[in-house]
């Protein structure tokens, strides 16, 4: 399988042999405050992530304010049971006018900032902001003339893929690459809220990366960290993740969104496992030297005199290395010592 080229977002390398390009992912944590969003991007600032993410859209430019049952989520969900649609996103958007702010916040901070958009007037806005890169939510993967108009823009796109069938994904990428797009990074992703680790599928990783030979990430609705520095170690080359000050403020995402201490945790053990992803490798490395000074071998561990029996008690497999190997200790057994040698000594052939 050949190995995907990195493609750049923000002045940023993305892909194999790069350190993962981790996304923190803003949504609805602001819980209706421009100065806590502020706050959210001060935090992550701190914690090592490169990207921050946004999602672009009004309610009545997602959904309409309908209250049938295909508008209502099921009573029992856990995080969002019993409210219809346009609720949901009325509570959760990002103001437009917000969008200016937080952006110029997150590039004070170094931080690249972009967005999801949910129709082309939200492109426009973002547009207008010279967003470095789109991405492209999981239940919008099947919107192919949205893909086609954010492909348009020239920009790398990010794909997420929750719940899309292989087909769904390849008619999403051609529609990428009709439009224009020529860096696209793939998310293998599980649409659910929070999501449990077993559903997470991480094997997915690799068989996108050969199925469309570009690099694949992770978005993740995981509790914790665990499931991304797994995805890494299978290749995941960017993590995206939501944030949020505490989880016990509440708010639509908090439950499945990590705090900034958690967050600076993902970037550092996201890392440790792409720098420990070396090829496959046997006998000693450089770093080893000084422990394979300390292997077992054979040693003479008490006086002995010339002509003297080599004997269990006088020759033993001890630590360090320099002596015989410790196998031939059935071999030198019952022999005799050709000179007088002390405690200490290394065992070898000219001794006996």
């Amino acid at each position: 399988m050949r190995t995907p080229d990195p493609i750049e977002i923000g002045g940023h390398r993305v892909g194999p042999g790069e350190r993962p390009f981790v996304i923190a992912e803003v949504s609805g944590n602001h819980n209706g405050s421009l100065d806590r969003a502020l706050e959210i991007v001060d935090a992550i600032a701190g914690t090592g992530a490169q990207a921050v993410k946004f999602q672009t859209y009004r309610a009545d430019t997602i959904t309409i304010d309908a209250d049938g049952p295909a508008f209502r989520i099921r009573d029992d969900h856990g995080l969002w049971g019993g409210r219809n649609l346009y609720q949901l996103y009325e509570q959760a958007h990002t103001p437009w006018e917000w969008h200016e702010p937080l952006f110029a916040r997150a590039r004070e901070h170094g931080l690249v900032p972009f967005s999801s958009p949910f129709d082309p007037t939200a492109i426009e806005l973002l547009e207008s902001l010279d967003a470095p890169a789109y991405k492209v939510a999981s239940a919008e993967l099947v919107d192919l003339p949205l893909i086609r108009a954010m492909a348009a823009t020239g920009k790398p796109m990010v794909i997420s893929t929750g719940m899309a069938t292989l087909a769904e994904i390849d008619a999403a990428v051609a529609a990428a690459r009709e439009g224009g797009a020529t860096q696209i990074v793939l998310l293998a992703c599980t649409a659910s809220y929070p999501a449990d680790p077993v559903d997470a599928n991480l094997q997915t990783i690799p068989a996108l990366r050969e199925a469309f030979g570009v690099p694949i990430g992770l978005s993740d609705h995981t509790p914790g960290i665990g499931v991304p520095v797994a995805a890494v170690a299978l290749g995941a080359v960017a993590i995206e993740k939501h944030v949020t000050l505490q989880r016990a403020d509440g708010g639509v995402d908090s439950d499945f969104s990590l705090e900034p201490a958690e967050l600076a945790s993902l970037v550092t053990e996201t890392d440790v496992a792409r720098r420990a992803m070396g090829p496959a490798r046997f006998g000693p490395r450089e770093s080893e030297r000084d422990t394979l000074a300390l292997r077992r071998s054979l040693w003479v561990v008490a006086d002995v005199a010339a002509g003297e029996e080599v004997t269990a008690d006088n020759v033993r497999s001890i630590r360090p290395a320099g002596g015989l190997h410790t196998d031939t200790i059935g071999t030198v057994l019952g022999r005799t010592f050709t000179r007088d040698v002390a405690r200490g000594t290394p065992l070898t052939w000219d001794l006996i």
